[in-house]
């Protein structure tokens, strides 16, 4: 059985993955916080407008961690850790809650997960759009 190997998630798809969530963004008329870990969990961009809120930046890097460590876009886990939700107790490699809020979309290279961008700042579904439009530019 022969394996294709995997152009993983380098620091120029980061910064385009960056530019494109900023560009959606700017035409949401928001102001957020960018990050995109690669597969193994590393930072490999982080980007926060001046504008934005502070947290942001933890937000999102928090939630590319989130949408990695699961391979699920942070949206659709929301239900999960609501109370009585599957996660509710999920614990965590942190010592410390995850964020489980719209916003992290995993990063898929021919069907292998490579890395994670996250988006903070904006209303959860705005953040999720914002980092979904980066992810199809990326394609």
């Amino acid at each position: 059985m022969s394996t294709t190997a995997v152009v993983p998630l380098t620091t120029q798809d980061a910064d385009a993955l960056v530019a494109a969530a900023h560009r959606a963004a700017e035409s949401a008329g928001v102001t957020v916080s960018v990050t995109v870990r690669d597969a193994g969990g590393h930072l490999l961009a982080f980007r926060r407008d001046d504008r934005a809120v502070l947290i942001s930046g933890e937000t999102s890097t928090r939630k590319a961690y989130t949408a990695l460590q699961l391979n699920a876009p942070t949206a659709g886990l929301v239900d999960a850790v609501q109370p009585g939700g599957l996660f509710h107790t999920l614990p965590t490699a942190l010592d410390r809650p995850l964020l489980f809020i719209a916003g992290g979309v995993p990063v898929h290279r021919d069907g292998r997960l490579i890395g994670a961008i996250a988006v903070g700042g904006g209303a959860p579904e705005q953040d999720h759009g914002i980092a979904t439009t980066a992810v199809q530019a990326l394609v």
